[in-house]
């Protein structure tokens, strides 16, 4: 035994140096590979910057500049308020407000850290301070209420607490499938997950998943295919910005602030998912959420429909139709 224990230990040490130099090799290749990912993902965000120039007003709000889109001409005004964590808001409503915009004057308010606005740099995202934000924007854009507003996901709370605290300005709500402050009770947001999303676009590991960057606009909505690249190229800029993960962060304390509100009574008719791509709920607990809210509204009804939470990209015909017909039982401004 005393002979071969020296044999033994050079063994050990052989294999010990051999697994050293593999996981060297491991950790040089797994380098290599994320720098070669990085890398390629700057040379296109450069190659995709000639796609980015914005198709509306950017406006100064508070030092950094938010993107308004208008289209279109009528005695309402349409303002619509995307989800959070849409990356091309103009983008994802056009399959929709192209069909309004014949009748009615529409705006896009994109949001700091979405589309072609700015980042807000560090500023608050609690709901009031979102609210006056988009408030500033439309009237910097020349956009002045009354408004119909046209929130989808959770941009429900700041369409809430705008009826709450300027009931003037609102002449109706129709959401859709908008989120209502219920929701967020029973919602889990994992900031994990969200802050690995972010590291794994900033690292360009995302262009290498197929189809990572075709969201609901793209797949199933009426855009040209060069609107389409636009989307895309804005996806790999704006998934996960530090403002829709601050938005997340909030969010449960914004929907605590707006249920405090109350219910405004305002008329509304919201469109309503089958809790499918992307709520996080069944059909039937995410519906109810809607149902149970509008009990508390005078003037409020609902459409249900049966397509994923990106309603506006898969039903854009009937809810157009829905909304003419809604909006002409509203008196005229």
């Amino acid at each position: 035994m005393k002979k071969t224990k020296p044999i033994y230990q050079a063994y050990q040490g052989r294999r010990g140096r051999s697994v050293r130099r593999i996981a060297g090799i491991v950790l040089a290749a797994a380098v290599l590979f994320l720098l070669a990912c990085f890398v390629y993902h700057r040379i296109c965000l450069a190659r995709e910057s000639a796609l980015l120039t914005p198709p509306g007003t950017m406006v100064d709000v508070g030092g950094r500049r938010m993107h308004v889109y208008t289209e279109g001409a009528g005695e309402k005004t349409l303002v619509f308020l995307s989800g959070g964590g849409t990356c091309a808001p103009v983008w994802d409503f056009k399959s929709l407000y192209s069909h309004l915009s014949g009748e009615y004057r529409i705006a896009v308010v994109e949001k700091f850290g979405y589309g072609y606005s700015d980042d807000s740099g560090g500023r608050s995202r609690d709901i009031d301070t979102i609210l006056e934000d988009s408030r500033r924007a439309l009237l910097g854009a020349g956009v002045e209420g009354p408004y119909v507003l046209c929130p989808h996901s959770m941009s429900g709370l700041e369409a809430i607490r705008w009826a709450q605290k300027y009931p003037d300005e609102v002449e109706a709500i129709t959401g859709l499938d908008m989120a209502v402050p219920g929701a967020y009770e029973e919602m889990s947001i994992s900031m994990f997950a969200l802050q690995m999303g972010q590291a794994a676009i900033r690292a360009g590991i995302g262009r290498l998943l197929p189809g990572l960057a075709d969201g609901d606009a793209v797949r199933f909505g009426a855009l040209t295919g060069e609107e389409k690249d636009v989307c895309r190229a804005i996806f790999y800029r704006r998934t996960a910005s530090p403002d829709m993960l601050a938005e997340a962060a909030a969010v449960k304390e914004n929907a605590r602030s707006v249920s405090e509100g109350g219910i405004p009574q305002v008329p509304m008719l919201l469109f309503i998912s089958d809790g499918s791509g992307g709520t996080g709920f069944s059909e039937a607990v995410w519906r109810s959420f809607q149902r149970d809210y509008l009990e508390g509204v005078a003037e409020g009804g609902s459409v249900e429909l049966d397509c994923p939470h990106y309603v506006h990209n898969h039903a854009y015909l009937r809810i157009s139709t829905e909304i003419r017909g809604f909006l002409q039982l509203l008196p005229q401004s």
